[in-house]
């Protein structure tokens, strides 16, 4: 699968901006849809937002409208998802929408959610890099903060592995193991995280799962709005969505999607190679708290 000549001529004019400079959105742009987990409909409104303020969700169904920023101490839990809040309210399902805005380089946005979910869309993070082009990129005037690794940080629970090592660029690669599944089996993929490569080779690879690893969720009610129009379903070893997967390797590409999504709410940009294996929403979110205490004490 390959993008579309107007969203690669879109993306080339993106990449003629400043990479040291912040950027936001030329102007807001909204999609709706329904959650995965919740069902829940909700419309979500990407606008424009200042220098330095970073990434904020809004709820704009709640009275008062509460704020919460797209970082780590607002991580709430991770139960197949990344869901974002306080005492008060949450947001879930926040990854594929992180991953797109960190990967198209947006520093800065403010994202009004009319519900409790972020729409799933067609599961993948497509639907959100077309809308961020759509919008248009507008760079910032303010410098952007980038934390390049010095010495390497990692982080180990039985069969999950993550490691940030040092480089010039951000890239991660990402080894997926299912030994229970012959379809699956072990898949690879690397990639340095930029617009283009990022649109072209990690956005449109969906949410996937095992129909048997999830039938007990679906039974009593926990995805409400899962289908084969936002998932890649794998039954008795065989992927039931009518049109296939979008590549072999698709699985892979989607935890590469997702860990980017989770490494985003470290805040600052940062340069390194991260590598991981087997690794989920919980073990991300505890790997990017750990590489952001590495990154401030290096810098202090």
């Amino acid at each position: 699968m390959a993008v579309t000549y107007e969203v690669s001529t879109k993306l080339s004019q993106g990449e003629m901006l400043d990479p040291s400079k912040q950027r936001t959105l030329k102007g807001s742009v909204s999609l709706s849809g329904i959650g995965l987990f919740t069902g829940a409909k909700a419309t979500i409104t990407i606008h424009p937002a200042r220098a330095n303020s970073g990434i904020v969700f809004q709820r704009t169904d709640l009275p008062g409208k509460p704020q919460v920023t797209a970082d780590l101490d607002h991580v709430v839990n991770t139960p197949r998802c990344t869901i974002l809040g306080n005492h008060k309210f949450t947001i879930h399902t926040v990854e594929h929408l992180l991953s797109a805005l960190r990967a198209m380089g947006i520093d800065n946005a403010v994202l009004e959610i009319s519900g409790p979910e972020v729409p799933i869309m067609d599961g993948s993070a497509e639907p959100f890099v077309e809308a961020i082009l759509k919008g248009g990129i507008k760079e910032l005037g303010e410098e952007k903060e980038i934390y390049t690794l010095e010495y390497p940080v990692s982080w180990s629970k039985g069969e999950i592995h993550l490691v940030a090592m040092p480089a010039k660029e951000f890239r991660v690669s990402y080894t997926l193991h299912f030994p229970e599944s012959t379809l699956l089996k072990s898949q690879y993929f690397s990639i340095a995280v930029n617009p283009h490569d990022f649109a072209q080779a990690i956005a449109p690879c969906r949410t996937f799962c095992l129909y048997e690893e999830i039938a007990p969720f679906i039974e009593s009610g926990l995805i409400k709005g899962g289908g084969l129009d936002n998932a890649v379903i794998i039954k008795n070893d065989v992927v039931i969505n009518p049109d296939g997967v979008r590549f072999d390797d698709e699985m892979v590409r989607h935890k590469i999607l997702d860990l980017i999504g989770d490494l985003s709410l470290v805040s600052n940009t940062f340069h390194a190679h991260v590598i991981a294996i087997r690794s989920g929403h919980a073990s991300n979110v505890a790997f990017a708290r750990e590489l952001l205490n590495h990154l401030k004490l290096e810098k202090a």
